[in-house]
């Protein structure tokens, strides 16, 4: 689009879409973690770490949200 030169708010339109798009998809990431990953971490007594993981990975999410 930039090299065909379109119309800036145009590209801005998709650079959102495709945002929004790949949010979904980490969100169904994480959720996916959290019932899998997370779960069995949980049953398997290591609470603490996986904890501290996703609170990592979450922290990552929202640094990535803008101001």
């Amino acid at each position: 689009m930039v090299e065909a030169d379109r119309y800036c708010v145009d590209i801005l339109t998709q650079v959102a879409a495709v945002k929004s798009a790949l949010d979904a998809v980490a969100m169904q990431l994480l959720e996916n973690h959290m019932n899998g990953c997370v779960s069995r971490a949980m049953v398997e007594g290591d609470a603490a770490g996986m904890v501290t993981e996703l609170l990592d990975v979450v922290k990552k999410f929202a640094e990535t949200e803008p101001t």
